[in-house]
């Protein structure tokens, strides 16, 4: 049985659901951001169980497919922005989404908007906001080499996002001591 699970966004959290999956007796055969494949199929009562430990955690078990399908949309946005160097995908993002999930663009757009209160279009701009703000506080990359890593065409597009989402620029970011980043889950 594949579980769809809200929220996983990283490697740790597939270590986490993976160990309280283990506590719940479920043999996992396979596990990826926001999905896990388990044996036996549990019963209701595991079920319940499950989605009770998974909430102290942060998690959640996903029951409706436009849900599952939204889940989807994000783990693919956040695989891509989080995990890989955008300035080597040679195709649009939102063509990338499409055919990771093969569905056609308008109806994955359609059904995020609906369900989340939100375009892909921004989310994925929150995403790649917290990415550079991540990259700013590590300080190995200027400016320039940030906006092309996440696929900017320019640094001043880039700061222009960065200012019009957070309110100040990335400079401004830079020179805070406090740690303006948020959680990916809470995006």
């Amino acid at each position: 049985m594949i579980l769809h699970i809200k929220n996983m966004v990283c490697d740790r959290c597939i270590m986490v659901v993976s160990q309280l999956l283990e506590n719940q007796r479920l043999s996992v055969s396979a596990i990826d951001l926001g999905t896990a494949e388990v044996q036996p199929e549990p019963t209701d009562e595991q079920l319940q169980q499950l989605s009770a430990a998974l909430k102290t955690l942060g998690f959640e078990l996903i029951d409706k497919e436009k849900n599952k399908l939204t889940e989807r949309i994000k783990n693919v946005v956040v695989e891509l922005v989080h995990h890989s160097d955008l300035s080597e995908l040679h195709q649009n993002l939102m063509t990338v989404i499409a055919e990771r999930l093969h569905k056609d663009y308008a109806y994955l757009s359609r059904l995020f908007s609906e369900v989340e209160d939100i375009t892909i279009e921004k989310f994925v701009i929150q995403q790649k906001i917290e990415k550079v703000k991540e990259l700013l506080q590590y300080g190995e990359l200027n400016l320039n080499e940030i906006a092309w890593k996440m696929g900017y065409s320019s640094s001043a597009h880039l700061s222009n996002q960065f200012k019009a989402l957070t309110g100040i620029s990335p400079r401004e970011f830079k020179a805070l001591d406090a740690n303006g980043r948020k959680p990916l889950d809470k995006i």
